[in-house]
């Protein structure tokens, strides 16, 4: 292969060239599974030659990759006893200006960021978010752009904060035989945030002020309700349209079938049987009021009927957590409702209606269902802590022993790494030994908090940076570089990460770090500087994706639910890549000034 050559490029170059672009054109184009892309780009550069068998899977055998891991153990111990649903309690309060919102907002979500996975604290905050925003008489729109920049920025902060500093330390310390402080970022990383923050204050008349699609627990929640008629049903054998139950005020029937499953035709004169299944979507005060009236009871008839709905229920709404054992299975083919005596009633999904029965739903993180439940559940005994957040209930986690004995861990881990005393990955495999031993959570917990599609990914993405390094790619982009930019390595620093910037903002930041880490490290050695505050640079412009939806996992978490368009990120967004890009390229020259080497 070494024998061909095309515009400077071999044989297996160009190979690496094609995978790539394929690959992120997929991603981009197709709704396929990140994970599945990313082995297959590995598989690619395998059978090909392009890399060998260690080279193709040195990435899922990389620290960075296993540190990722063993982190997510450790946000389960935060998570099931109760440090992050107390922090955002405790801390949002009733700020009297949209400045002061701004702020009591984004610097909590921008600290849990730097120890926990964003796309956790996303989705922890965002219907309580929307919950807020009605408190204090602001458009959810106006806050959940906020939310989301916070936990971009703060996940930059230290090197778990977010994956791609993870990734870029890690092949650092496979360069150099030197590992990065975990600690390495927080200080260019809290200016940026703080510009960030300040920013986005000083230009809250380009956030939308959307009508969004109120949360599910609200009377407005646009929903998909199954109910059934019973036996003794008084309009059983007239018509839906005599019965009222075609047209109904606040929704729409989109659905109907007997009890044996087979589809009935939906007209109004379609007559109506016992044990009929209507599918309504619409506002769930109203379809409420509909069920009442017409003596319709949930299709799950094991929990209430409208005389058990008033006496011993009440309705309550909960978000499937990430890590949850929900997630890709329905209601209706598990056990769930018999083991908790609840009955699902309604879900919905970002505000969009879902065109089907919600037992047979097949459920996502994230995903707002309408319960019905005991007007008391012990949380203590109940497993619906586990897989579901109560964010319209006032309980919390009590804070007690295992409150306090997660905390500490994560305080531990993070000192003893920031000192020194003991390596990160140590650090976290200590810190996850501990979440298990004090029982902060157990090993089926641990198990399901653990995000294997992240961590094929980021091994994947590894092994993507390494491709780009050996064929030579690295090395003639550098050039290129310096061939534009001249050799003042501040320009040169600059012009990388501005790239950086555009590209995180249409493929995973993990994977554009893997892909400009080479890059930078063979620029910054070319023009004779020592490449650390050059990555660090990097680390921050990858993770500085503000311009569109698509850009961060978290944008998309908060798309739906506030309501936005996709030039709504475009207008704020643009601006904050530019501010971003200036506040990070002063304070890390600043803080690690340019050395020769």
């Amino acid at each position: 292969m070494d024998s061909f050559t095309f515009w400077g490029f071999n044989l297996d170059a160009w190979i690496t060239i094609i995978t790539v672009l394929s690959m992120f054109s997929i991603l981009l184009f197709t709704k396929w599974r990140s994970d599945l892309v990313f082995l297959g780009a590995i598989g690619v550069l395998f059978v090909t030659g392009v890399l060998d068998a260690k080279e193709a899977f040195s990435g899922f055998s990389g620290t960075s990759v296993i540190t990722v891991g063993v982190l997510f153990v450790v946000v389960a111990g935060l998570m099931y006893t109760g440090v992050l649903q107390c922090i955002v309690r405790f801390l949002l309060g009733t700020p009297n200006s949209y400045s002061k919102t701004v702020m009591r907002l984004m610097i909590p979500v921008a600290v849990l960021s730097s120890f926990l996975s964003n796309t956790t604290v996303v989705s922890l905050f965002v219907n309580i978010v929307k919950m807020w925003a009605k408190k204090l008489g602001v458009s959810p729109s106006k806050l959940l752009i906020p939310l989301s920049y916070a936990s971009g920025m703060g996940g930059v902060c230290t090197l778990i904060g977010t994956p791609p500093n993870l990734i870029i330390s890690g092949l650092y310390e496979e360069k150099t035989g030197e590992a990065m402080n975990i600690l390495a970022t927080t200080i260019p990383g809290l200016f940026c945030l703080a510009i960030g923050v300040l920013s986005v204050i000083a230009m809250r008349r380009l956030l939308p002020d959307r009508k969004v699609p109120e949360s599910a627990f609200e009377s407005t929640s646009d929903y998909t309700v199954e109910l059934r008629v019973p036996s003794d049903n008084p309009y059983i054998g007239k018509t839906l349209g005599e019965a009222g139950l075609f047209h109904v005020k606040g929704g729409s029937l989109i659905e109907m079938h007997h009890f044996d499953g087979s589809p009935l035709p939906i007209t109004e004169d379609e007559p109506i049987m016992g044990g009929d299944h209507l599918v309504y979507a619409g506002q769930i005060d109203e379809l409420i009021v509909v069920a009442y009236r017409h003596q319709l009871v949930s299709s799950d008839h094991h929990v209430f009927s409208i005389d058990e709905m008033d006496n011993d229920c009440q309705l309550r709404t909960a978000y499937i957590t990430f890590g949850s054992s929900l997630i890709g299975k329905t209601i209706g083919s598990s056990s769930f409702e018999k083991d908790n005596n609840v009955t699902l009633a309604a879900v919905a999904r970002r505000g969009e209606r879902i065109k089907e029965a919600p037992r047979n739903v097949v459920l996502q993180a994230g995903d707002t269902l309408l319960l019905v439940c005991p007007k008391k559940i012990n949380f203590k005994t109940s497993t619906l802590k586990d897989d579901l957040h109560f964010f319209d209930s006032d309980e919390v986690p009590n804070i007690g022993y295992g409150t306090l004995i997660s905390t500490g861990i994560m305080i531990a881990m993070v000192v003893l790494s920031a000192c020194g005393v003991i390596p990160l990955l140590q650090c976290a495999f200590l810190a996850a030994a501990a979440m298990l031993i004090c029982r902060c959570c157990n090993m089926e917990q641990a198990m399901r908090a653990i995000n294997w599609e992240i961590l094929m990914v980021f091994a994947g993405s590894a092994v993507l940076g390494l491709a780009i390094q050996k064929t030579g790619i690295a090395e003639w982009l550098a050039n290129g570089v310096l061939d534009v930019c001249g050799t003042n390595p501040i320009v040169v620093m600059t012009a990388i990460c501005l790239v950086g910037t555009f590209i995180t903002e249409f493929i995973s930041n993990t994977a554009a770090g893997a892909m400009f880490f080479p890059i930078m490290y063979e620029a910054a050695e070319k023009l004779g500087y020592e490449p650390y505050p050059f990555l660090i640079a990097l680390m921050i412009s990858v993770s500085s994706s503000f311009a569109t939806p698509i850009g961060s996992p978290t944008h998309m978490l908060v798309y739906g639910p506030g309501g936005y368009r996709f030039s709504d990120f475009m207008r704020i967004g643009l601006l904050m890549n530019i501010i971003i890009l200036v506040a990070n390229i002063f304070i890390v020259t600043l803080v690690y000034p340019l050395q020769h080497l």
